[in-house]
């Protein structure tokens, strides 16, 4: 009968390798076949905007696009705001988060290593495994022990996880921007909003002293018998019903610089320190070239989707590397021993090493519930982008369709006001000389003031769109510039992630 030999470096590899084998065979049992997305990320030139977008030649937004409406207090109140409102806090927090996630993802990439010691004080059973002296007396146990361990990422989980990370960080970076543009364009809004109701304040003081002047008339012709008390009565009635209207508006000024004071992230006290506005009207409209092929790395909005989806894709591919064996080095050297005098001598070492697999064989359907799930999400957030992309088409468009037709309309209300205004002045001449009645004045002021602030309103309103095409152009973000250039165009992508989805 032999006695048994010791197996010899060369049988021990063969048997790795072997077992390495049949683990990549058995894990063929778990398979993601038939799992896989048909959704494309829309191109922007896919989509018909020559006419509603026709190149003009303009320029885009640049950041600093508050200062051209010559206002020197806008863009300090843009500032102040961008430095103090809580959105911007929350949005950098969730950067802050992301750059963790990120940190925490990298670290799965490299070997790690750990250090222990242990010193336990005990008594060993004198009936039990450790015969005298040890059995029945009080001994030391220490122990030392030093371990590295190495995922090997064989199939690259590890590393698309970290992708998918380092994606998420680009959309927090990507929402932040879009916060600082909301934000500005917010701010600007509300100060053109303060500054329309400064407008009409100006015209409701001028016509209590229009009012005021046609009651006086009014007193002249009672006291000559011309008029009556009804007369009398209505002249002062209007000059009420001005006041009254004066004071609304004070009201609702009040409550728009609290509004502002808000967006700045300060106390309502803040709006009351606002200096009246003193915008200037804005310029003509020109659209930049090529608006929807540029308008993907110009709109923070857009860019963040375009992550999400590369966030998606390599939460797919993590997902698919999960189906296969994952191989782990580790070793360990350390001391053991009872008692202090034999700690830290060679009798006492303890040496290990070798790599531990880990492989699906029957998981119930676990991995393909998951990838389905990551498929699911990446369909979403290609959804959700070619839903962005189409939403800020529409957005530019509707911005510049809107401002065309203003101004369109404020020639003809111009005229209006014109015409109103100098039948105004008309009716007061006749009527002081005793050749209309009230009536026809009050009527000719109605319609003057109508006319007037009509005028008033489609200004503002031109301007408030103006903020508004500049918040859908961008604001000023460019993608490039920031560092958040998405992986190519939406087209590239599209085909990228079409090839990875039936791969």
């Amino acid at each position: 009968m032999t006695s048994p030999t010791r197996p010899t470096r060369a049988s021990m590899r063969r048997g790795a390798i072997a077992a390495a084998v049949a683990a990549f065979v058995l894990a063929g049992c778990v398979n993601y076949a038939g799992i896989k997305s048909d959704k494309q990320l829309t191109s922007a030139g896919a989509l018909e905007t020559k006419q509603s977008l026709p190149g003009e030649g303009g320029q885009w937004p640049s950041l600093d696009w508050a200062s051209q409406f010559g206002d020197p207090q806008l863009p300090k109140l843009v500032a102040e705001a961008i430095e103090g409102n809580p959105t911007i806090a929350q949005a950098q927090a969730r950067i802050a988060k992301a750059q963790s996630f990120t940190e925490s993802s990298r670290s799965n990439l490299l070997p790690k290593a750990e250090g222990s010691y242990s010193w336990t004080r005990e008594r060993l059973s004198a009936t039990s495994l450790y015969p005298p002296p040890f059995g029945g007396t009080w001994l030391n146990e220490n122990t030392v022990l030093a371990s590295v361990s190495w995922d090997l990422d064989l199939w690259g989980k590890n590393r698309a996880r970290l992708n998918s990370a380092l994606s998420q960080q680009k959309v927090a970076a990507a929402d932040l921007q879009q916060a600082r543009t909301a934000l500005a364009s917010s701010v600007a809004r509300t100060y053109n909003a303060l500054a329309q109701l400064y407008a009409l304040r100006d015209i409701a003081s001028r016509e209590i002293a229009n009012r005021k002047d046609v009651s006086t008339i009014t007193n002249g012709r009672v006291t000559a018998g011309l008029d009556t008390n009804v007369e009398k009565q209505t002249a002062l009635g209007n000059i009420a019903t001005s006041q009254a209207n004066l004071s609304d508006l004070d009201g609702q000024i009040t409550a728009v610089r609290y509004q502002l004071a808000a967006l700045l992230g300060k106390g309502p006290d803040r709006g009351l320190q606002i200096a009246d506005p003193v915008l200037a009207p804005g310029g003509n409209v020109t659209l930049p070239d090529n608006v929807p092929a540029d308008l993907v790395s110009r709109r923070p909005d857009i860019v963040a989707a375009r992550w999400q989806v590369e966030a998606a894709m390599h939460d797919v591919k993590e997902a698919k590397a999960e189906f296969f064996p994952d191989v782990n080095l580790a070793a360990a050297i350390g001391f053991d021993a009872f008692g202090w005098g034999r700690f830290l001598t060679a009798a006492s070492r303890q040496v290990q090493a070798g790599p531990a697999i880990h492989l699906p064989i029957f998981d119930a359907g676990a991995l393909r519930a998951q990838l389905k799930g990551r498929y699911a999400d990446f369909d979403l957030d290609v959804a959700n982008y070619n839903e962005t992309l189409i939403n800020a088409l529409s957005d530019v468009a509707t911005q510049v369709a809107s401002i065309r037709a203003i101004d369109r309309e404020m020639s003809d209300a111009q005229r209006a006001l014109d015409a109103s205004t100098e039948a105004y002045r008309l009716a007061v001449i006749r009527y002081k000389a005793g050749l209309s009645q009230q009536l026809q004045v009050l009527t000719a002021d109605n319609n003057r003031l109508a006319a007037e602030q009509t005028v008033t309103n489609l200004k503002m309103k031109r301007r408030d769109l103006q903020f508004a095409l500049i918040h859908a152009l961008g604001g000023g973000f460019d993608a490039q510039a920031a560092g958040l250039a998405t992986p190519g165009d939406a087209s590239n992508a599209a085909n990228a992630q079409a090839a990875h989805a039936s791969s």
